[in-house]
């Protein structure tokens, strides 16, 4: 670097890096996410794009994001606004506009800027010429043309070549922050590595866009980020999907099961399936059904012979899962359902975030059918809660849902690298051989019965979808026992109250505003009130994970407020149930359904207003 090159220190950053489909934004995103995350920053991550892969080349509709948040400082949320914003064309260009800081920097790719590109963009003129931008530092930098000729020699065809330019402009932000190539440079030779030439070209061009920006006049200054004050222990950068599967494996171990998958692959849960299956070593079976059903019934067989039974889906597979998850409530088989939500109904939004099944998880069966619904909220603790329905499915013998969303799924934080023999115990409700087995009979406490696993001498009962009778499990269609199984049976998740922790409160117990959240909200709404509470604003934070059953503290918690606010990514289903569980509370709500994470100014905005009037 020149040495007459300003260095900023900042405590922290929102990097955006737009651009076609094609154009290898994810990639570009994800490699700077995994360098920052070495370095010790703490950072939170957005992906964002189209459903439709195929989208015309250059059209807004086309555009694929990826945000990026990093700092020395604790992260929550990716952002609301970019610093930077990289644009490689016009659309992106135009799909940002309100998602750059006014007075940022905004590089863009200017070779892209052509005549054709610009209406395809719905461009009349050229937004870099008008006064459109008057007021941001505008980069131009001619990507694809310097792409070309770094490349000129190395043989790649011209389709090769122009998928390389994503790497120039990794390699000028690079330089602006001032992180290191070499990460990124093994990640190329790994994924590369029987194409030596591909890998060669990647490289060269992001040393030449980290050359470019060294050299222009431009860049007057260049930016770091110190590395974070994050608790001890060893880190590595992990997505929520990631999260989610690990958490499975680690309490497979911990039970001494085997780990069963079966699933059919839905955007956004597929790279829960993806990641299980790369560890058969570990004796995970994962079975890739031809449809949702085939999926969640291979489960339940899984679960009836002893395996740590799971399924994943998202909103549309789990409308299609209902029946069979049905069965699993009536036989009281240990069974966990992942939904990894996107935005509905039906298709939808099939790569946009929203908390859109609450509803359909608490009451999407026929009958009575009552599960457990838990909720992750972060994309390291989809760890966790994973390990957690596991657990409450094995000791308890009832289907868990565990709820996560594709802002979870597909985000990205540090994760603090978790020891199995560290974690709670997980001890599988089976019942033992040379007792007395009567299906039905319960754990006077939990009212949970035991399972008697497949091939156990003197355990043989009748199974299936017809109603049993209490104890004996025979077929019942007496109607008084059918009642008495229906109760029963939510008795039984009721009693799960008992075992779980309080709810926390952030903040004060008592005071003048209760913002509630639930699942992946938590980054927003904890940003939101801790910035009002350094303010001095009398206002606290209660975020929920535990769904069904609520903790047994919830409605005290609430009882200590003067106003509530249940914020949400849906129309108001989680407002409703807490409605529903605590008669004569007050609930306020606040709603959004764009697809998109709420944004920490819109919160406050609101929460300032809640307060004064």
């Amino acid at each position: 670097m020149d040495k007459t090159t300003k260095v900023v220190d900042l405590e922290k950053v929102v990097i955006k890096f737009a651009g076609d489909s094609g154009d290898g934004m994810q990639l570009t995103g994800s490699q700077f996410t995994d360098t920052s995350a070495l370095l010790g920053n703490d950072l939170a991550t957005f992906p964002d794009f189209p459903a439709e892969i195929r989208a015309p080349q250059g059209t807004v509709a086309g555009v694929s994001g990826f945000q990026i948040h990093i700092g020395r400082i604790d992260i929550n949320t990716p952002g609301d606004i970019a610093d930077v914003l990289v644009a490689m064309n016009p659309a992106a260009l135009k799909a940002n506009k309100k998602s750059i800081k006014k007075g940022g920097t905004i590089i863009v790719n200017i070779d892209s800027f052509t005549k054709r590109d610009l209406e395809k963009a719905g461009y009349e003129n050229s937004p870099l010429e008008d006064n459109s931008f008057e007021g941001y530092n505008i980069i131009e930098a001619p990507i694809t043309k310097l792409t070309r000729e770094t490349l000129k020699d190395s043989g790649l065809d011209g389709k090769s070549v122009g998928r390389s330019k994503n790497m120039f402009a990794l390699g000028i932000v690079y330089w602006m922050f001032n992180r290191p190539m070499d990460q990124t440079e093994q990640f190329l030779k790994k994924k590369f590595e029987k194409k030596p030439e591909v890998v060669e070209a990647n490289i060269k061009v992001m040393h030449a866009g980290y050359n470019f920006a060294d050299t222009i006049e431009a860049l007057p200054s260049s930016y770091t980020v110190l590395s974070a004050n994050l608790r001890k222990g060893t880190y590595r950068n992990v997505m929520g999907n990631q999260a989610t599967a690990w958490g499975f494996l680690a309490a497979a171990e911990r039970a001494n099961k085997e780990l069963f998958l079966g699933s059919y692959p839905i955007t956004p849960a597929s790279d829960i399936l993806h990641e299980l299956a790369k560890h058969k070593n570990l004796g995970v079976k994962t079975f890739q059904a031809e449809d949702e059903i085939a999926g969640i019934c291979s489960a339940i067989g899984a679960s009836f012979t002893g395996s740590l039974a799971i399924t994943t889906t998202s909103g549309p597979g789990l409308a299609l899962k209902g029946e069979a998850l049905g069965l699993a409530i009536m036989t009281e088989l240990p069974l966990v359902v992942v939904d990894v939500q996107r935005g509905g109904p039906s298709t939808g939004l099939p790569t946009k975030t929203e908390q859109s099944d609450l509803f359909q998880a608490l009451y999407g069966r026929n009958g009575e059918s009552p599960a457990v619904i838990l909720a992750s909220s972060t994309p390291a603790n989809c760890f966790d809660w994973s390990y957690m329905a596991s657990k409450i499915t094995l000791e308890h013998n009832t289907p868990v849902v565990l709820l996560s969303d594709g802002y979870l799924g597909n985000g990205a934080e540090p994760w603090n690298i978790k020891s199995t023999k560290d974690m709670p115990s997980i001890t599988p409700n089976i019942a033992t051989e040379g007792e007395e087995y009567l299906p039905y009979k319960r754990d006077d406490r939990t009212l949970a019965r035991e399972l008697a696993l497949p091939g156990t001498k003197g355990m043989e009962h009748r199974l299936g979808g017809l109603e049993k009778e209490d104890i004996t499990g025979n077929v019942s269609y007496d109607g008084d026992n059918h009642e008495k199984m229906c109760r029963i049976r939510e008795e039984k998740i009721n009693r799960i109250a008992n075992i779980l922790p309080k709810q926390e409160v952030f903040g004060k117990e008592k005071g003048d505003l209760l913002v509630v959240g639930w699942g992946g909200t938590h980054g927003s709404l904890y940003s939101a009130v801790e910035k009002l509470q350094k303010e001095g604003l009398n206002i606290s934070l209660s975020q929920f994970n535990y769904i069904n059953p609520l903790p047994k503290n919830t409605a005290e918690i609430f009882n200590n407020f003067k106003k509530i606010v249940v914020c949400e990514l849906n129309n108001g289903q989680f407002v409703n149930y807490l409605r529903m569980k605590n008669q004569g509370v007050i609930f306020n709500q606040y709603n959004k359904l764009q697809g998109l994470p709420f944004t920490t100014s819109e919160l406050e905005d609101y929460f300032k207003t809640l307060l004064k009037n």
